[in-house]
């Protein structure tokens, strides 16, 4: 079957909630995606940031591969060795002390917004607390990680949400500071906000929040589902600064591909915060995606793939600014590592370029209504990032 003919048959059963691409993705190979009719994609996506090793590495399929022979799943009620030596290989990157499985980056989140508020619970004994989010940020689809979204196009429909949610600005830290309250248990933000338009957190900004929240033991919740796990030449991008979270999340490239997300805690947050009973999945944490998360670590400590991300980051950045200095339409080129955006006028809809981009063999993704999202594989080398460019610069230049 073709193209078209798997396309006529998802629309018949799939509900409609994606504006898909008009392609069908069936394999792929490095830094490479390849659809049913065999054309061959430069992928500068990663299946929105997730598959940060690329496609087809040995060693990951290996692994995942023995671990189907051997056990997918038994529950949380058991102990399971792939999850253990998951949790020690994370909390080791990280530096935190707790984790807790999901199957998602919105249930990470979910987790956060409940150990937050158990926290602040167990501290003072009565509910009614409130969090600090800000706006233009996004850290997910169910009702609990919209509630903290900073979008109202994304929250109208299904509102009410979450009550005591406060919304500032983000890299504006008086406007933080405007928001707080005796109520406030949580700060929430991604530490550079993705589906927003790629903004990173400024040091001065996101430092200051720290501190404030230090200050008023107030619990910093750091977002790294998307900007994490590598792509910013460190494990975690809180940690291109002097700070520390009190929880944060991670998902995404954390399983490679194998659905899987987490949620982080200090030892000081987690021994006033969640117990047995407060919170719970079926699937989070099993066997299998347990040796992702193991491979995923393993393979990247090995190669020093955040040594590799912060020579070839430089070198994409490079690119990008040439782009940008050739072609008006980009008003503006920000990002940090591997997540880099291209801002453009409001005269160049990013949507058309990004489709252009598909039909040129480049896929690329946006962010907001104005940016082209950089965020390939982090195995990328510059010979691909010279490819990039000039399919780039050839749609740009002749639209």
């Amino acid at each position: 079957m073709d193209n078209l003919g798997y396309m006529e048959r998802a629309e018949l059963d799939l509900l409609h909630t994606y504006n898909r691409y008009g392609i069908v993705l069936e394999k792929g190979r490095d830094v490479y995606l390849f659809d049913t009719n065999g054309k061959k994609y430069l992928d500068f996506a990663a299946g929105i940031a997730v598959c940060a090793l690329g496609y087809g590495n040995e060693e990951y399929k290996a692994a995942l591969k023995t671990q189907v022979d051997m056990l997918l799943h038994t529950s949380n009620l058991y102990y399971n060795p792939p999850i253990i030596k998951a949790a020690e290989l994370i909390k080791k990157a990280s530096g935190m002390d707790r984790v807790f499985f999901t199957n998602s980056g919105a249930e990470a989140i979910e987790g956060a917004i409940k150990a937050a508020k158990k926290y602040a619970y167990t501290r003072d004994g009565h509910a009614g607390h409130e969090m600090i989010a800000m706006k233009g940020s996004f850290h997910g689809r169910t009702l609990g990680a919209l509630s903290v979204t900073g979008n109202k196009h994304y929250q109208e429909p299904f509102e009410p949400l979450l009550p005591g949610i406060r919304f500032a600005e983000f890299n504006n830290l008086d406007s933080v500071k405007a928001q707080v309250s005796e109520k406030t248990c949580a700060v929430i933000m991604e530490t550079i906000q993705g589906e927003g338009g790629i903004y990173p957190a400024t040091k001065e900004f996101i430092e200051g929040v720290a501190e404030l929240c230090k200050e008023r033991d107030i619990l910093l919740i750091l977002d790294e589902i998307q900007c994490g796990m590598g792509r910013t030449g460190k494990m975690f991008a809180w940690q291109n600064y002097n700070i520390k979270p009190d929880i944060m999340t991670a998902a995404k490239a954390l399983g490679c591909g194998v659905p899987v997300g987490a949620f982080l805690l200090t030892e000081r947050v987690a021994q006033k915060s969640l117990i047995p009973g407060d919170h719970g999945t079926t699937y989070g944490g099993n066997p299998f995606a347990g040796t992702a998360v193991s491979a995923v670590f393993e393979i990247m400590e090995r190669d020093k793939i955040t040594s590799h991300v912060q020579k070839i980051a430089d070198y994409l950045w490079d690119r990008l600014d040439e782009l940008k200095d050739k072609h008006g339409c980009i008003i503006a080129h920000r990002g940090m590592g591997l997540m880099q955006g291209l801002q453009l006028s409001p005269a160049v809809p990013v949507g058309e370029i990004s489709k252009k981009a598909l039909e040129k063999g480049l896929i690329l993704i946006t962010a907001g209504t104005d940016v082209l999202r950089f965020v390939p594989p982090l195995i990328i080398e510059e010979e691909h990032v010279d490819r990039m460019f000039a399919i780039m610069d050839g749609i740009l230049l002749y639209g």
